[in-house]
């Protein structure tokens, strides 16, 4: 059956992460006409779910000196454009060679990856070294907000002088309230349910291997938002230029 290909296809694309909403609107984008009901007859019938499957670390180290920066989103987690506002945040992949930290920083006008660096340590290294790739890629105009939570590595005098060198301008969330950076709670979820639950990577090396193929070849370039009326950061940035 060509549809039941398609759907096949579709979800080996999306490394199984789309259900019924988004398995459709794909469908429909490349050219096959079909209903919501039968796509999800047809999954159902063949197997096709949306795979889910968990270790724990805390990032997040609130107790320093440091000064702290008001909270300038203040939840508001829409831009009307790119380079307006921008998150960052740290969370870890359990490899057999110990954890792996990520440091990721989001556009939030589009929800694109746009500055992302692992290290085996949490040192504030990690989170400027995705700083960097962000302001490389990007070149903000100043005053865009970076938002993040309070941690050390995002307080620290080292990350706040890259910040003010670029004319970025800090937000901080609440003390231990997941709800002012939601958007990243959002994004950490994803990455965690459709790549990094689903697999123990032997190696570090293997692990940042698979969280660039996953940024890159999926996640800014294919995979479908709601948040962005069911297109991608790329396609959705694009469609503001």
């Amino acid at each position: 059956m060509v549809v039941l290909a398609h759907i096949k296809e579709q979800s080996r694309l999306s490394l199984c992460s789309y259900g019924r909403p988004r398995m459709t609107k794909e469908l429909k984008e490349v050219g096959v006409d079909v209903g919501h009901r039968r796509v999800s007859r047809l999954m159902r019938e063949n197997g096709i779910v949306v795979e889910r499957t968990r270790k724990f670390k805390a990032t997040t180290d609130s107790d320093h000196t440091f000064n702290i920066a008001p909270n300038l989103l203040d939840r508001d987690f829409t831009a009307d454009r790119p380079n307006q506002k921008w998150a960052g945040d740290i969370s870890y992949i359990w490899t057999r060679e110990g954890w792996l930290y990520l440091a990721v920083i989001l556009d939030l006008h589009s929800r694109r990856v746009i500055g992302w660096a692992v290290s085996n340590r949490m040192k504030r290294d990690l989170a400027i070294r995705a700083l960097k790739m962000a302001i490389a890629l990007r070149s903000p105009s100043r005053g865009c907000i970076f938002h993040s939570d309070r941690g050390s590595q995002y307080c620290s005098h080292d990350y706040q002088k890259a910040l003010r060198e670029h004319g970025l301008k800090p937000s901080m969330s609440g003390k231990g309230n997941c709800y002012d950076n939601a958007a990243f709670e959002t994004f950490f979820k994803t990455i965690k349910a459709e790549l990094i639950w689903r697999r123990t990577c032997e190696t570090r090396r293997q692990a940042e291997t698979a969280i660039f193929q996953y940024i890159n070849g999926f996640y800014n370039p294919r995979r479908r938002h709601s948040a962005l009326g069911g297109k991608n950061p790329l396609a959705f940035e694009r469609q503001v230029a």
